[in-house]
């Protein structure tokens, strides 16, 4: 049978599917506290039913959002700790305390790698600057926000980034916090690019190999970029670095519903197959530079991000501790 959840942590599960919640950030704390609340509301008398709760809830969480890497790592971030810990004979009252702290300590440490990010980020802005953003990013915009703080006197373009159209958000966010902002058409990404001085997104997830996979056209805003000799810059903190990657496995790129298109009614008049990737993959050759909370890498030095966050988990602890995920 299957264990009951609590139906707030249903709910985050619900509205992470349903994009209520976004942004890979926001997403990985939203799943790291719905693993706290599963272990804080659990019942479970002996280790093994407590186990077992966890790894429902993760594996429902998991299967909410299959590119935004974020949720996966948060995810690990919990599990791995809490199974070391079983191993090591803690018992139930133990392991609640282990799911309490570290969930607690990586959403302190996602929140404090986007004020990092800002600050190392904004120093590549410089007076004058005219920005290109794509989608939303939350660490893309604290760059912004951050190098209009201290004076430097910017301009941004923000694509509207269809069909969810969260550019308009970032637009908001940034026109509240003074700076001036054009909203643009996603297919007018490159008719301005030669007013543009650099191009900055954010990241759902980056590959091994430097790739970087974000909101579905980011790869044509870098190709246009590219074209132009602008810099294309990737605001992305390094839980969103795919340890998979470094094993050969691919990252699940998500197609959502047709309807996020065309509302059913129209669907049915034209009778069309619609397609609805919400991402896409943007090659290392066209990424100059990854702005991380450790500093600033050229995306070929990714592995290196990699093995670093990564190189405590072998690949049969990897596979071990996934066996809840895809």
């Amino acid at each position: 049978m299957e264990p009951k959840l609590p139906e707030k942590v249903l709910k985050t599960a619900e509205d992470i599917r349903e994009m209520r919640i976004r942004g890979a950030g926001r997403i990985a704390r939203a799943a790291v506290e719905a693993l706290i609340q599963v272990s804080k509301a659990s019942k479970a008398g002996d280790v093994d039913t407590l186990l077992q709760e966890m790894d429902y809830a993760a594996s429902l969480l998991l299967k909410t959002r299959p590119t935004a890497v974020s949720l996966p790592n948060g995810i690990r971030y919990v599990m791995y700790r809490l199974n070391r810990a079983a191993e090591s004979g803690l018992g139930v009252d133990g392991l609640k305390a282990v799911v309490e702290e570290a969930g607690r300590e990586f959403i302190r440490n996602s929140k404090m790698a986007v004020r990092r990010i800002a600050e190392i980020g904004a120093g590549l802005i410089m007076d004058g600057d005219v920005v290109l953003t794509h989608c939303h990013s939350t660490a893309a915009v604290s760059i912004i926000k951050r190098a209009w703080s201290q004076g430097k006197r910017i301009r941004v373009y923000a694509t509207e980034t269809r069909p969810r159209f969260q550019g308009r958000i970032t637009a908001g966010i940034l026109r509240r916090h003074g700076v001036p902002v054009t909203l643009i058409v996603d297919g007018a990404a490159r008719f301005f690019m030669r007013e543009v001085d650099k191009v900055l997104v954010g990241a759902d997830a980056i590959a091994a190999n430097g790739a970087v996979v974000n909101k579905i056209g980011t790869s044509m805003v870098a190709l246009a970029a590219h074209e132009a000799g602008r810099p294309f810059l990737v605001a992305a903190e390094t839980y969103k670095f795919s340890p998979e990657t470094m094993l050969g496995e691919l990252i699940t790129i998500e197609e959502r519903s047709p309807t996020e298109i065309l509302p059913e009614d129209e669907l049915k008049r034209l009778d069309v197959n619609v397609r609805n990737p919400a991402f896409d993959v943007t090659p290392p050759e066209y990424v100059d530079l990854i702005i991380t909370e450790k500093g600033v890498i050229p995306p070929q030095a990714a592995i290196a991000i990699l093995h670093r966050e990564f190189g405590w988990i072998t690949p049969k602890e990897l596979y071990k501790y996934q066996t809840y995920t895809f």
